[in-house]
């Protein structure tokens, strides 16, 4: 489905908590785009979004809101044992689909997202905002620009001290526990760095030991991919870092090095004795020193990745990242799991019928 060029995208939106806020806001800025519905099964919480956002319509019940005729785009920010059955749903009323990370439970679940999808002709399109993040583009463009010779090593770390709702630390609502919720950036961004090459090996190693009052997942992990041109990628994952949210980046290369910090470099250093209201995502305590952002959104790429999918909808070209990009995350999430489980290197590709990856690690 091809919008016509004078038409704006109509985006509709599911969820009405942390991560829709900010899929509002990061709309506002898409010329392209209106926020013309939202949906949530709480409705004094998706009232209260729709007036705070200037939303005209809102609903409770799915079904009506996929019957508006003004949406093209629908926008899953719901948990994620949901993504699946909600994303069929989308894709049967016609509407094009942007997934919030990770796709979905499990590798059948993805396969059913992707054909339906296919077989209705809309777009499947997986939101990994690390592949739009300002700083993190320009440090791919180094790469690819020869800058740094041959890669040789990739790193990335996120951390912080924990998710922004319970039901991330329910392993059967969530699938597992830092690896799952946040370890799906680092192998999309890998993949994304080194796209001519082939993850054959995976290796993690994962621990519950800050957060066992709430949940069995793992809440400090680590996770190591061999790819197929020599590259090797490692990834450290954790919720039990205090003081705010730490996003970092290192490429290095036969003939260089690059470092990239997306938010400490983009802050304002910052001494308050009594503290300020908001300083960075995650940052508990703001007395004293601190890392105040400005742009937070734009320094994390939201803007400039719901303004690629939009153009994606209104022109009909092909995502930079999709579903299939969303399945192979998949597979590495399962295969570092059972990796951390068994406690030993797994090889890809990696065949499994568990139906959450935490299985493999708690079996």
């Amino acid at each position: 489905m091809k919008i016509t060029q004078q038409k704006q995208v109509g985006v509709g939106i599911i969820g009405s908590q942390f991560i829709a806020n900010i899929h509002a806001e990061a709309l506002k800025t898409v010329a392209d785009a209106v926020i013309v519905a939202v949906m949530s099964p709480n409705e004094a919480h998706v009232k209260t979004f729709a007036e705070q956002h200037q939303i005209p319509n809102w609903f409770t019940d799915i079904d009506a809101f996929l019957a508006l005729d003004d949406i093209d785009m629908v926008i899953l920010g719901a948990p994620n044992y949901l993504h699946c059955e909600i994303a069929v749903k989308i894709a049967k009323a016609k509407k094009h689909v942007v997934v919030e990370k990770p796709l979905c439970l499990n590798l059948e679940e993805a396969d059913l997202m992707i054909e339906t999808c296919k077989e209705n002709k809309v777009k499947l399109m997986y939101a990994e905002e690390l592949c739009f993040t300002p700083k993190y583009v320009r440090l791919k463009a180094l790469l690819d620009e020869g800058a740094l010779g041959y890669p040789v090593l990739f790193k990335q770390s996120e951390k912080h001290d924990g998710p922004h709702a319970d039901h991330f630390y329910d392993v059967e609502k969530s699938g597992g526990g830092v690896m799952m919720d946040m370890g799906c950036h680092a192998i999309q961004f890998f993949r994304w760095l080194n796209p001519n090459a082939s993850i054959v090996s995976v290796y993690a190693q994962m621990q519950t030991s800050v957060h066992k009052d709430k949940t069995i997942g793992d809440d400090n992990s680590v996770l190591i991919l061999e790819f197929s041109n020599g590259v090797t990628a490692i990834a450290e994952e954790s919720w039990i870092k205090k003081g705010g949210m730490d996003d970092k980046a290192e490429i290095h290369g036969s003939e260089g090095v690059a470092y990239a910090d997306v938010l400490q470099g983009n802050s304002i250093l910052t001494y308050s004795e009594k503290g300020i209201g908001y300083a960075v995502e995650k940052a508990g305590n703001t007395k004293g020193w601190s890392f105040t952002m400005y742009e937070e959104l734009w320094n994390y790429g939201f803007p400039q990745e719901m303004a690629h999918f939009v153009d994606c909808v209104k022109n009909d070209r092909t995502p930079l990242v999709t579903g299939e990009d969303g399945k192979a995350v998949l597979e590495v999430l399962f295969a570092a799991y059972a990796s951390a489980g068994e406690g030993k290197k797994i090889k890809l590709p990696f065949k499994t019928d568990a139906k959450k990856p935490y299985v493999l690690w708690k079996k």
